[in-house]
């Protein structure tokens, strides 16, 4: 029961949209406005020079600034994206990872000015670092850091903003990056032992207090459209967190025992062909998190329809708001006990998942707990394991997507109508008005006041004092996103992630189709006198890495040399790799938006080092008409989520490669 009120009926959930983009001016009225229509909760999407510790005017955030959120890059910017709201009576979710301290403290200073007090302060930073080394890939520092600063956060904030939920466990990404149900619940519960672990043992909560600790822990979840095994993993959720808070950490509450989790239903899933399906998809995924009395969501934010295609427009989020109010408003819903208690099958299938889900969090415990099991790749290799075996069951037909393996003939689509604007543009011109701004803002500071404010940073990073309020201090004080980040990155170093990929295991489509692919790769390779070699290249900040992994996993099973880096590369590094490697194809995938920047900037290194004749290929989220304009400026093919066949994506990259060579 999340919100207990009267006998009668439940309070509906908190309901969200996700939403930002453009600049800090654009993100505020487009809250105002849904706030005006009935939205009960703020759910801050930043842009992802903000999501990995960078100034707009940074090398690395080129075509990146305002794509996929709001830019913010300094107490400036967060007094505008929150002017007007009440930050007193809000209830703000914030997806930040690594720099989560960091944004929290410019939200508090700015609470500060609009003299709403600590204590009412109400919302949710999402601050998980181990999903991000595992699927989204937004993290800066290594993971021992990145643990400091979040047990950090978590002690400052249960002092000092008692309603306020300092972390959520992520399995809502570990599900986009190919987790099973099991999985999905052993690796989020693991990530909440070691993080609780860290906070205990940094001796910042005294021990009586520690319940205090654990009530405000959430978790952050994802719900496919298996919605009977979904609300089922919630259940098993909810048993499993309240017998590990009880007997590892001896919480006796069991109000602090409560399982608190908000959910997006899955985006990834979404598919681009007739994307119309898009919303039966979405209803159907919310039903699983909130069927369940005792097992609901405490809030709910929803996709749009159309956010395979690119940003979703006002309206779009507006329809996918108007869902979860004809839910909560019009159904009879939150009239009712648990309407599952008693089910011989639920509960047989959450016995299921919780058996195999301890088989899980113990091998994750003997191999020294999330942390660990990051750093040797243990994780990251079984999600690029289980997210290779669902491509397999999509490709052979096995799992049925409606519009896209199956049922795929379709009538024109309204939606999509020529001269319908189906998707939020952002203008270019953004980019270039917060590179001007953010230098401005640093023209116009007490450069001695950030300096200072920075020192003091540094200082406390070297010792194992808590770094909020020092954070404080410093957006107080002027200093820029790509400042705080970059200070901590002087004393903590940065990180490289394993990418999984050695760790999947030959998969696709049927075995005669991947060998008649694997055999034009040899045939190619011995006509060149060398083996075929593949660059997969993610360049800019997105991180979405798990189709780049994908590729390069089908890629080395037709035969390939595959030369894979990981994330977060700049063009010009992608160049210099693919040079010295010698390669004969090189595969950008982009889907944050900024394909017309960075793949053209990639297409011209190439030719300016003499290499114009390795083709280049993308693939990503690109709409019809950009994909035009990349193949305009040279590129040799583009590749959207309609293109699920890997063996076939490999068979046209081989033919690609044989025309460059005049084969």
């Amino acid at each position: 029961m999340p919100y207990p009120s009267d006998n009668e009926r439940d309070r509906p959930w908190v309901i969200r949209t996700y939403a930002g983009h453009s600049s800090a001016e654009k993100s505020n009225a487009l809250y105002r406005r849904n706030l005006a229509k009935g939205q009960t909760g703020l759910s801050v999407a930043f842009d992802l020079p903000t999501q990995t510790g960078y100034d707009p005017d940074d090398e690395l955030a080129k075509g990146e600034v305002g794509k996929v959120g709001v830019p913010v890059s300094h107490i400036g910017d967060m007094r505008t994206l929150f002017d007007g709201i009440p930050m007193a009576e809000a209830n703000t979710s914030m997806t930040i990872n690594a720099p989560a301290m960091w944004l929290l403290a410019l939200y508090v200073a700015v609470a500060d000015e609009h003299e709403a007090p600590r204590a009412t302060l109400a919302g949710t930073t999402q601050n998980d670092i181990v999903k991000e080394y595992l699927s989204r890939g937004t993290y800066v520092f290594p993971p021992a850091p990145s643990m400091r600063l979040i047990a950090d956060t978590i002690a400052w904030s249960v002092a000092n903003i008692p309603k306020w939920n300092p972390i959520n466990i992520c399995s809502y990404h570990l599900q986009e990056a190919g987790a099973t149900p099991a999985q999905e619940l052993a690796f989020s519960l693991s990530t909440a032992i070691a993080v609780l672990d860290a906070v205990r043992d940094s001796g910042q909560v005294p021990a009586e207090k520690f319940g205090d600790v654990v009530g405000r822990i959430s978790f952050f979840v994802n719900a496919g459209l298996r919605f009977v095994e979904e609300m089922c993993k919630l259940r098993a959720l909810g048993r499993l967190w309240d017998e590990i808070t009880l007997e590892r950490y001896g919480v006796e509450n069991p109000k602090h025992r409560r399982l608190r989790y908000g959910v997006q239903v899955n985006s990834l899933g979404l598919t681009e062909a007739q994307p119309e399906n898009n919303v039966q998809r979405i209803v159907l995924e919310m039903l699983a998190v909130t069927l369940s009395r005792d097992a609901r969501a405490r809030a709910v934010q929803l996709p749009a329809w159309n956010e395979a295609l690119g940003l979703p427009r006002p309206w779009d989020q507006q329809w996918a708001l108007r869902m979860q109010q004809v839910l909560a408003y019009e159904t009879d819903l939150l009239e009712y006990e648990d309407i599952f208690d008693g089910s011989r099958v639920v509960e047989a299938k959450v016995a299921e998942l919780i058996e195999g889900a301890r088989a899980e969090i113990d091998r994750v415990a003997e191999m020294g707990g999330a942390v660990a099991a990051v750093e040797n790749g243990y994780m990251k290799g079984e999600l690029v394991r289980s997210l290779a075996e669902r491509r397999r069951r999509i490709e052979s037909g096995e799992d049925v997507v409606v519009g896209v393996n199956r049922f795929d003939t379709t009538e024109p689509s309204p939606l999509q109508a020529d001269g319908a604007a189906a998707i939020e543009t952002v203008d270019p011109a953004t980019e270039a008005a917060a590179v001007e701004a953010v230098r401005d803002w640093r023209r116009q500071r007490d450069q001695a006041a950030v300096e200072e404010a920075l020192a003091a940073l540094r200082d406390t990073a070297k010792t194992d004092a808590n770094l909020m309020d020092a954070s404080i201090a410093c957006a107080k004080a002027g200093v820029t996103t790509g400042e705080w980040a970059g200070a901590l990155r002087a004393v903590f170093g940065e990180y490289r992630a394993p990418t999984g990929v050695s760790a999947a295991v030959a998969s696709g489509e049927a075995a005669t189709e991947l060998g008649e692919v694997r055999a034009r790769v040899q045939q190619t390779g011995e006509e060149l006198g060398e083996r075929l070699r593949m660059l997969v290249g993610k360049p800019g900040l997105d991180g979405h890495s798990n189709g780049a992994e994908q590729v390069a996993v089908r890629a080395r099973d037709v035969g390939f040399e595959v030369v894979y880096q990981g994330i977060r590369l700049t063009p010009s590094e992608i160049v210099a790799a693919a040079v010295q490697e010698g390669v004969h194809v090189v595969g950008l995938s982009v889907l944050s938006g900024s394909h017309l920047e960075v793949v053209p900037a990639v297409v011209d290194g190439l030719r300016a080092a003499g290499a114009d004749d390795v083709p280049v290929v993308v693939g990503g989220i690109i709409p019809e008409g950009d994909a035009k304009a990349l193949r305009d400026k040279g590129v040799a093919a583009v590749f959207t989520p309609k293109d699920f066949k890997l063996t076939a994506m490999m068979d046209a990259i081989v033919t690609l490669v044989r025309q460059a060579h005049g084969l």
